[in-house]
């Protein structure tokens, strides 16, 4: 067995102890990746442990908010933490979105604990051919 070691782990759980669950253990940030695939960016958030009704997903302009909440479980009156790592409490992550995505079809899914955001590539920033004109002298874009 592959123990690690962790010098502070008794003194964490000793004020977890006197201060409650959560009141010690500061909130982490929300593992994200990000990519393109086909004509919209993909981002996928690690959120274990947390209910759908406790997400909140903001745009405004171009800044993206998801916020999440990770409540306790309810525990009997009569159980006593032993150890208690699993972050609880708020969490949130901003992103900047460029202004070539379309902020306004985002589509947002939560499943097993990821939440996959699909934001597509606005038509504006799409690439399009441009054909010209023979003899007239000007050009024409079509999309």
């Amino acid at each position: 067995m592959l123990m690690r070691t962790d010098p502070f782990r008794e003194l964490d759980r000793l004020a977890q102890q006197l201060m409650g669950p959560g009141a010690w253990s500061k909130p982490s940030a929300m593992p994200m990746d990000a990519y393109r695939e086909g004509d919209e960016y993909v981002v996928a958030f690690d959120l274990p442990g947390v209910t759908a009704d406790a997400i909140d997903i903001d745009v405004e302009r171009n800044m993206l908010t998801v916020k999440a909440e990770r409540r306790p479980v309810a525990k009997a009156d009569d159980v006593q933490m032993e150890l208690s790592e699993r972050p609880l409490g708020a969490f949130s992550r901003q992103i900047v979105l460029a202004d070539t995505l379309d902020t306004e079809h985002i589509k947002a899914d939560y499943d097993a604990g990821v939440l996959t955001l699909r934001i597509p590539i606005a038509e504006r920033a799409k690439p399009r051919k441009i054909s010209i004109g023979v003899g007239t002298g000007h050009k024409e874009i079509s999309g």
